[in-house]
């Protein structure tokens, strides 16, 4: 892999290391914390709020995977660079990096919480989808740490070997995606039914679950970015049939004709350009901001940091949080016919099909699903708090309500892993 090396920005991403980081990145667990003594000085008058100060990074998805990884250098070498400070890294997932995204939106604007959330957020609020309670151009950026072009790749077992084969596959190809609302899951889903990709969406494989499930035979493909799926490639266990972005080939915008979809892979394409956001709630104040993006831009210059990213085969590509606001005002400024076509792509649903099966197990206080069919099979399904109808007994509940060896009848548009339209049990 080659070096990183710094985005073409006018900002001075050079820097020089002081000290070693107090503790690598740990991937396994939720909640970290790290310490620094000894730190270089930050030259802003904001970064003597931080001194003796807590200060919590959201990682909207779950420990494991790109972002979890990303997360954690970037507040371990952030902390290096803010004097006096200590960092925690928490893990906030659920709703395809929705809630974690809240979360920071919705903290003090104290410049004490902040954190990673992904790309496809931007897509959220083009559509003003449901649920979405922030205002991208109005949080405070930090920075940005790559770009990170999408792939669609296919399992190495799998027959398909190019796009035109999955185009015309005569069965149903299984595609995994994270939570309803993450980046995967809508650009899958546009992808899919502005194409009329035959492919069943399952979902649910946050973190490095949809690789596993690759490699078991559970799953056939991904759409998902470079820098998380790239070393899979590598490694033999998957193939590109397609970039969307980047420099790679062949790239999707040659293979297809469509004009409806052109504007939708161009969108997809302006994605790969903002990568791995930092970001906290709007209104904090200018001067701990600054000290924010400074320690910002010094942890990414950091060459400890750049090598444990090279190590680890994640891609640096960092820009200042007052380039990070152009580009999101930018990406979020689409004419109204792209915007139409996206929410109508996004809003078609497949038939919807109904399934007895009794619980076998409730996870994470009924968002989550093990149900078991009356042949021995198990299969899982996603419970949303405010799109799935949940009733037990013919009377509306809670999915908390929802307890182990009910028999219930799940309805549901997709697989494996789906969300649930509604839930009916006895």
């Amino acid at each position: 892999m080659r070096r990183a090396r710094p985005t073409n920005s006018k900002a001075n991403w050079s820097g020089r290391t002081h000290m070693k980081p107090s503790l690598g990145v740990g991937l396994a667990s939720g909640l970290a914390m790290v310490s620094v003594l000894g730190a270089p000085e930050v030259r802003a008058d904001g970064a003597e709020f931080f001194k003796g100060k807590t200060v919590t990074y959201i990682i909207a998805t779950a420990p494991g995977g790109g972002y979890d990884l990303y997360g954690r250098l970037v507040a371990e070498y952030m902390q290096k660079y803010l004097p006096g400070s200590t960092f925690v890294v928490k893990n906030v997932p659920g709703a395809g990096h929705l809630i974690g995204a809240n979360t920071i939106a919705a903290a003090k604007p104290d410049g004490l919480t902040f954190g990673i959330f992904n790309t496809g957020l931007i897509y959220n609020q083009l559509i003003k989808q449901q649920g979405v309670r922030f205002d991208l151009t109005k949080m405070s950026w930090i920075g940005k740490a790559a770009s990170d072009s999408r792939i669609i790749i296919m399992a190495e077992q799998s027959p398909i070997r190019s796009f035109d084969e999955l185009r015309s596959s005569k069965r149903k190809v299984k595609f995994a995606v994270s939570g309803i609302g993450s980046s995967s899951y809508i650009e899958t889903t546009m992808l899919a039914n502005v194409l009329q990709l035959p492919v069943e969406i399952l979902t649910g494989y946050s973190g490095n679950e949809d690789r596993l499930a690759m490699r078991r035979g559970e799953i056939e493909g991904v759409i998902g970015s470079v820098s998380s799926y790239e070393p899979f490639v590598k490694d033999g266990y998957a193939r590109i049939i397609a970039h969307i972005g980047g420099k790679g080939k062949p790239q999707l915008d040659q293979l297809v004709s469509d004009a409806k979809a052109k504007p939708l892979i161009a969108l997809i394409k302006s994605q790969g350009e903002v990568a791995r956001l930092t970001a906290g709630p709007p209104d904090i104040p200018a001067d701990r901001l600054e000290a924010l993006r400074t320690a910002y831009r010094k942890a990414l210059a950091d060459p400890e940091m750049r090598e444990k990213a090279e190590k680890a085969k994640i891609p640096l590509d960092p820009a200042t949080g007052e380039e990070v606001t152009k580009l999101i005002g930018e990406a979020l400024d689409q004419p109204a016919d792209t915007i139409a076509l996206l929410k109508d792509v996004l809003e078609r649903k497949g038939d919807v099909t109904e399934v007895k099966a009794k619980i076998a197990e409730v996870l994470g206080e009924g968002r989550e699903l093990v149900l078991k069919l009356a042949d021995g099979k198990t299969f899982k399904v996603q419970v949303s708090g405010s799109r799935t109808e949940v009733s037990i007994g013919g009377q509306k509940a809670k999915r908390a309500d929802l307890k182990a060896d009910m028999s219930c009848t799940i309805a549901s548009t997709g697989g494996d892993g789906a969300e649930a339209k509604s839930v009916s049990c006895q």
